[in-house]
């Protein structure tokens, strides 16, 4: 019984840290080859600063970003939004008001 739950906890730390690794390398991916397009459709030899007010510029980073962020607040934050253990925490809640108001 207490392998068994250990072996629990451990797959699931193990996951949690495949997880992190998997977000950690979205995040350098993103910095990398955002620099890079920044870096390629800038000619600022030629147009200096002035090409940087393009906006096309900033397309790929900015939606690209929102799906980073997703993909954090999803890594760091377990339970975002309807997690796994939304439901049951939504139900525990919802019994908790109830007892409250029987005993009122």
């Amino acid at each position: 019984m207490l392998n068994s739950e250990e072996n629990k906890r451990y797959e699931s730390a193990k996951k949690r840290v495949d997880d992190e690794r998997g977000f950690y390398t979205h995040l350098t991916f993103y910095i990398v080859i955002n620099i890079v397009i920044l870096i390629i459709n800038t000619n600022f030899a030629s147009q200096g600063f002035k090409n940087w007010l393009q906006w096309h510029l900033y397309i790929t980073p900015i939606l690209w970003g929102i799906g980073l962020l997703f993909h954090g607040l999803k890594v760091f934050k377990h339970n975002f939004i309807f997690g796994k253990n939304w439901e049951e925490r939504k139900i525990k809640e919802l019994m908790d008001e109830e007892d409250t108001q029987d005993v009122s």
